[in-house]
């Protein structure tokens, strides 16, 4: 049975550390959802083309013999590369733990555009802005409430009234207007999180 291809553009939310032979990257297209492809390391030879990397947009074609269960990438163009997130400490943990959750949580096929978009100006932000950690917050309410889950009508509730207002305005401004406490930020993150992992379906890494 002849292979299959596919031709995607797609965000690289993981990059596996390297085989002998090849080096795996977890993809998110909104078209595909998530997909785990293999880039051949040999191919390398006497390519000027960089290999992806993480948080960049690239455009690929993949290929299968196995209908799928494992693909390999035959080309990659880099479409987006993020460098700056890479020059902050805290941008790339925060970035990378958003990138986390895409990766462990499959995304209905009706919500692929938005989280495209969400993942698009999360990795913007992180890549420009002073304040990761609220960037981080307020993608994964973002995430979560896109997905269906009550957020606003059972987390912010939840919280007490110094922490409902910190939240309430985190939430409601734009990111260029907000301003918190990172102790505040931490704090409100866990309660999320704790929320996420303990009344909805979503996996926190």
């Amino acid at each position: 049975m002849p292979g299959q291809s596919l031709t995607l553009e797609a965000f690289v939310i993981e990059k596996r550390p390297p085989g002998e032979a090849f080096q795996t990257f977890v993809l998110f297209s909104a078209e595909h959802g998530n997909l785990t492809a293999l880039h051949r390391l040999s191919a390398r030879a006497g390519s000027q083309r960089p290999l992806p990397d993480l948080f960049d947009e690239v455009g690929a074609i993949l290929e299968t013999s196995n209908q799928g269960r494992t693909w390999f990438f035959r080309e990659a163009r880099i479409a987006v590369r993020r460098e700056a997130i890479g020059r902050s400490y805290d941008a790339l943990r925060f970035a990378s733990a958003l990138a986390a959750v895409i990766s462990r949580n499959p995304v209905h096929e009706e919500s692929r555009d938005g989280v495209a978009r969400l993942l698009r100006t999360a990795l913007d932000a992180f890549g420009a802005a002073k304040r990761p950690d609220i960037v981080h917050l307020k993608s994964l309410y973002v995430f979560a409430r896109d997905e269906g889950y009550p957020v606003r009508q059972e987390w912010l509730p939840s919280l007490g009234r110094e922490d409902h207002d910190a939240a309430s305005a985190l939430l409601g401004r734009p990111l260029s207007a907000s301003d918190c406490a990172a102790e505040a930020v931490a704090r409100l993150r866990r309660s999320l999180e704790l929320y996420l992992a303990s009344s909805t379906e979503i996996i926190i890494p």
